[in-house]
């Protein structure tokens, strides 16, 4: 019988080292110029930060005879849990692809625009995909928080295959940005956050 419990506390420690990994390769994935597919896959901290406290919970709750520590573990956990949905809720709304368009002259980048909010305040945020399928990188351009007019993003396009334009601000104050990219794999010179 003790060798069956071992086992399984093993096998959940093994777990969560797994799911911890595959956190960080998502994490890595989604920083500037990262494989798009796996941080579209992996990059999810609070559900990979919640299913690693339920591997160790539940190694716990295995593994310890003390049912008082096996309780506390217990509620502590849950409370973490209850904790972590409405902070990943207010911390905001899914994003929606507005904008998906290809570089004249180059079919490997695309200008991809992702609009959401943070409670009430819009956001943006700008890309630029390089290549295809599970190679694809993501380069990131901009990032427009719109609680202040001036900040909103109105337009993006491309102005020619190595160059995005950006326009900002309201009716009375517009702002352009240009943002040039380096010709091998579109990467932004210069990233641009507003508000």
């Amino acid at each position: 019988m003790e060798m069956t419990v071992r086992r399984r506390v093993l096998g959940l420690v093994v777990a969560e080292g797994i799911l911890m990994v595959a956190g960080l390769v998502g994490w890595w994935s989604s920083r500037p110029g990262g494989l798009l597919v796996v941080a579209q896959v992996l990059h999810h901290p609070v559900l990979f930060g919640l299913l690693v406290l339920v591997a160790l919970t539940a190694a716990v709750i295995v593994g310890v005879q003390n049912l008082l520590f096996r309780s506390l573990v217990l509620v502590a956990a849950v409370l973490i849990g209850l904790l972590a949905v409405p902070i990943s809720l207010f911390a905001g709304a899914g994003r929606e692809v507005t904008m998906n368009e290809a570089a004249p002259d180059r079919s490997d980048l695309h200008l991809v625009v992702e609009e959401g909010a943070a409670m009430i305040d819009p956001l943006w945020w700008v890309y630029v995909d390089e290549g295809s399928g599970l190679t694809k990188r993501r380069w990131h351009v901009g990032y427009f928080n719109g609680d202040a007019s001036t900040n909103a993003l109105v337009e993006a396009s491309w102005l020619g295959p190595d160059r995005v334009r950006l326009v900002t601000g309201g009716e009375e104050d517009t702002q352009v940005h240009l943002v040039d990219l380096t010709p091998v794999n579109g990467e932004p010179l210069r990233m641009l956050s507003r508000g």
